[in-house]
C-alpha cells in the first residue's frame, strides 16, 4: 500500500481486552516479530517487557498501560498496552482517548467477557475502529465461530472473521487467509520464524468457501460498486476486498476477525500485517476538535507537520531516574527538544526538556517529533492529565479526559513523623498518575482517606507506596463512597445578618430544590429578576450552596444529581459582601436539603461470575445472602456465568468466599455500575 507521507504510515493502536484475555502475551510477540525485543518474555514467567512493574509481574496482570513503538512493513505502530482489569478503567479510558484504532483481544473459550463490553463501550464512545484477535486457539474447548456469535449478540457488532484456524484445540497449527485465499502454517514448536505459505488445506476447504462467501458477501454489503459486481457474480479481486474492508472498518461498519494463539507465537505475522492494512492513520480519522483559547470558538488541527502544534497530555508517571514524565500525543504541527509550550489549562508557560520515545520501561532520546506521535517529556513540571500543551502563538483547548469517581475508600495512618512526610509526598505522586485515585486529609482524626476504584486498585496502591516510597502506616478497613440525593422539591431560605460596629453583614436569599435524574450531576440556575441581588453576588451564592451539597443532612455525605435554582431575596448597599451571601447560600441549600426528603444512595456494582456447574448453588446461595440481584446466567458445557448487581458494601472479601466456595476454580470481576437508594432497613441500621 503506497503511503503518501510519514503521517500515513504510522499507526496508533491499543490492545485491549478481559483480563487475562492474553493482551500482554500478544504484545511481547508483536514486539518479537517487529524486531523490538530480542527475547520472548512470559506473563507466567514474569518476564515480560510491557509489564515492567513488580506488582504487574507477581500478579500476571496490567496495571499501567505502557507505550512502546514498532516497525513492521514500513508502519510506524505505536502500541500502548491496556490493562484488562475493571479497577483500573482509568488508564484504558486515557489509552483510548489518544488512540485511532483498537486490536480487542478474545479468549477462544470464554468468548466476550464482562470487561471485553466495558472496553467495547468505552472504544465506541471515543469512536475508535477496531479489529479483533481471538487468541488462545490451541486451547480445549476453542471454537472461533462461538465466539464470533458471541461478538455480534453481546456487543452487537458485525463481525467478520478474515481467517479460519487451520487444526482444532491442541493440533491447531495455522490459519488460512480468506482474502489471499492462502495458507499460512507453523511447525509444531510454535511461530517465532515466518510461516511456510501454501494452498488452502484439503481438511478445511469446505470450511473455507462457506466462511470466504459470506465474508465477500458482508464486504460487498458495504459498497456499491461491489455489491453490483456480487449480484452479477462478476469476479471481485482481492485488492478490491481489502480497499472496501479497510473503508467498512474505518465507518465501524464492519470487524475483521482474526484468530491465533499468542503464547505458541502462531498467526502473529498476519496479524501486524491486517493492523497496518485495516486500522487508520492519524490522517484517516476525523480531525480533532479544540476550542481557541482566545474566542472560545470550536476549531480543528490538522496532522500536518505545518500546522500550529497541539498535543494532549494523556499520562504521568515518576520514573525513578528521570523523574516526572508527561505522555503525551501530538495531534499537529512538529516540536523540537528545548522548546517553550503554553498549557492553557494551567495559563503556564513550560519548556520541553528531553522528549523520550518510550519502549515500556527503556527510553530512546529524540530531538524532534511531528503529528501522530506519541512521545513522553522530561521538564514538564506542570501539566497534568487530560491537559493541552500547545504553541503559544496559536493556543487551543483540546478536549480533556473524563474519569470516573471513586467509590471505595480506606484510611491511612502513618506510623512515625517521619512516615507522614514520605506518606503525603507517595501519594501526592500516585494521584498524580492516578486521576482516579484521591487522597483526602481529615483533620479531625488525623488520618489520610484514600479513595478509589475497587479493592484490587486501593491494594495495589498501598502496595506500591510501600514498595517504591518506603512510606509505611496502617490501613484501614475498605469503606463504601455513599452519596445522599432527595426525592422531593422544597424551598428554603437563607439569611445571614450581623449588625457589629461599623460595617455589619447581609446577604438573604431564597432558592427551590427538586431532584434530577441519576448521573445528572448539580446544576445551578439563577432566576433573580429586577437586580434583587446584585449580578456580582450570584457566584457567591453558588458557591455557598455547592459548599452545602458537600455534606448532606441525613450522614454527611455529598449530595448528587440536585437542581438548585435561586428565586429571590434582598441585599443591604453598604453591609452586603460576598461573604455574607456565600454564607446565606449555604443555609439555605442546607434548609431545603433537609425539608425535599433526603435519602441515602450506595454504589451498585456489576458483578460476573465463572464457576464450574457443580458449585453453581453454593454461589447463588452466596449472592442471596448479599443483596444480590441476579440478571441472568447462562452455561456453556460445565461452565456457568451468571450475572448479577450487587451492593459494594456487600461484596468487600468476595475474592476470598468465593475461592473457598468453589476450591479455587471459580473467577470473577466486578466494575461499578450506579448509585442506587438503600433500602429503608438498612439505611436505618
Amino acid at each position: 500500500m503506497p503511503h503518501n507521507s510519514a503521517v500515513e504510515s504510522i499507526r496508533n493502536i491499543g490492545f485491549i481486552a478481559h483480563i487475562d484475555a492474553g493482551k500482554t502475551t500478544v504484545t511481547e510477540r508483536v514486539l518479537f516479530l517487529a524486531g523490538r525485543i530480542y527475547k520472548v518474555g512470559g506473563v507466567d514467567e514474569g518476564t515480560t517487557v510491557m509489564d515492567w512493574m513488580a506488582q504487574e509481574r507477581e500478579r500476571g496482570i496490567t496495571i499501567t498501560s505502557a507505550a512502546t513503538t514498532a516497525d513492521w512493513n514500513g508502519y510506524t505502530i505505536n502500541i500502548i498496552d491496556t490493562p484488562g482489569h475493571v479497577d483500573f478503567t482509568a488508564e484504558v479510558e486515557r489509552s483510548l482517548r489518544i488512540l485511532d484504532g483498537g486490536v480487542v483481544v478474545f479468549d477462544a473459550v470464554a468468548g466476550v467477557q464482562s470487561q471485553s463490553e466495558t472496553v467495547w463501550r468505552q472504544a465506541d464512545r471515543y469512536g475508535v475502529p477496531r479489529i479483533c484477535f481471538v487468541n488462545k486457539m490451541d486451547r480445549i474447548g476453542a471454537d472461533l465461530s462461538r465466539t464470533i456469535d458471541s461478538i455480534t449478540r453481546r456487543l452487537g457488532a458485525n463481525p467478520v472473521a478474515i481467517q479460519i484456524p487451520v487444526g482444532q484445540e491442541h493440533s491447531f497449527r495455522g490459519v488460512v487467509d480468506l482474502v489471499e485465499e492462502k495458507a499460512l502454517l507453523y511447525p509444531e514448536d510454535g511461530g517465532l520464524e515466518a510461516p511456510t505459505e501454501g494452498p488452502v488445506p484439503e481438511e478445511v476447504i469446505g470450511e473455507f468457501r462457506a466462511y470466504r462467501d459470506l465474508m465477500i458477501e458482508k464486504v460487498a454489503e458495504t459498497d456499491d460498486d461491489l455489491m453490483a459486481k456480487y449480484l452479477d457474480e462478476e469476479p471481485i479481486s482481492k485488492e478490491e476486498i481489502k480497499r472496501a474492508l479497510r473503508k467498512a472498518t474505518l465507518e465501524y461498519r464492519l470487524v475483521p476477525v482474526l484468530c491465533g494463539s499468542a503464547l505458541r507465537t502462531l498467526a502473529i505475522h498476519p496479524l501486524l500485517d491486517a493492523i497496518g492494512e485495516y486500522l487508520p492513520s492519524p490522517a484517516d480519522v476525523p480531525l480533532v476538535e479544540a476550542k481557541d483559547f482566545k474566542t472560545g470558538e470550536t476549531v480543528t488541527r490538522e496532522p500536518r507537520e505545518d500546522a500550529p502544534f497541539a498535543g494532549l497530555v494523556f499520562k504521568v508517571v515518576t520514573d525513578p531516574f528521570i523523574g516526572r514524565l508527561a505522555y503525551f500525543r501530538v495531534y499537529s504541527g512538529r516540536i523540537e527538544t528545548g522548546t517553550a509550550v503554553f498549557s492553557p489549562n494551567s495559563g503556564k508557560r513550560e519548556r520541553l526538556g528531553r522528549l523520550v520515545r518510550m519502549h515500556a520501561e527503556r527510553r530512546e532520546e529524540v530531538d524532534h517529533v511531528s503529528a501522530g506521535a506519541i512521545v513522553a517529556a522530561v521538564g514538564l513540571k506542570v501539566a497534568s492529565t487530560g491537559d493541552t500543551i500547545c504553541d503559544e502563538r496559536a493556543p487551543v483547548l483540546l478536549e480533556t479526559i473524563n474519569f470516573p469517581e471513586p467509590v471505595i475508600s480506606v484510611a491511612i495512618e502513618p506510623k512515625t513523623r517521619a512516615d507522614q512526610d514520605r506518606l503525603m509526598e507517595a501519594l501526592a505522586r500516585l494521584s498524580e498518575e492516578d486521576p482516579t485515585l484521591k487522597v483526602k486529609y481529615d483533620d479531625e482524626v488525623g488520618q489520610t482517606i484514600l479513595s478509589g476504584m475497587g479493592e484490587l486498585h486501593l491494594e495495589i496502591m498501598v502496595d506500591r507506596m510501600k514498595r517504591e516510597f518506603r512510606a509505611v502506616g496502617t490501613v484501614g478497613t475498605p469503606k463504601v463512597a455513599y452519596r445522599e440525593a432527595i426525592k422531593g422539591t422544597a424551598k428554603a431560605e437563607g439569611r445571614f445578618v450581623r449588625q457589629t460596629g461599623g460595617h455589619g453583614q447581609y446577604g438573604h436569599v431564597w432558592i427551590e430544590v427538586e431532584p434530577l435524574e441519576s448521573g445528572a450531576g448539580f446544576e445551578f440556575e439563577d432566576k433573580i429578576r429586577g437586580g434583587a441581588i446584585p449580578k456580582e453576588f450570584i457566584p457567591s451564592v453558588r458557591k455557598g450552596v455547592k459548599e452545602a451539597m458537600g455534606a448532606g443532612p441525613l450522614s454527611g455525605y455529598p449530595v448528587v444529581d440536585v437542581k438548585v435554582t435561586l428565586v429571590d431575596g434582598t441585599y443591604h448597599d453598604v453591609d452586603s459582601s460576598d461573604m455574607a451571601f456565600q454564607v446565606a447560600g449555604s443555609m439555605a441549600a442546607k434548609a431545603a436539603l433537609r425539608k425535599a426528603k433526603p435519602i441515602l444512595l450506595e454504589p451498585i456494582m456489576k458483578i460476573e461470575i465463572v464457576t464450574p456447574g457443580e458449585f453453581l448453588g453454593d454461589v447463588l446461595g452466596d449472592l442471596g445472602r448479599r443483596r444480590a440481584n441476579i440478571r441472568n446466567i447462562e452455561g456453556q458445557a460445565d461452565i456457568q456465568v451468571v450475572r448479577a448487581m450487587i451492593p459494594l458494601a456487600e461484596s468487600f472479601g468476595y475474592a476470598g468466599t468465593l475461592r473457598s466456595l468453589t476450591q479455587g476454580r471459580a473467577a470473577h470481576s466486578i466494575e461499578f455500575d450506579r448509585y442506587h437508594e438503600v433500602p429503608a432497613s438498612i439505611a436505618a441500621a
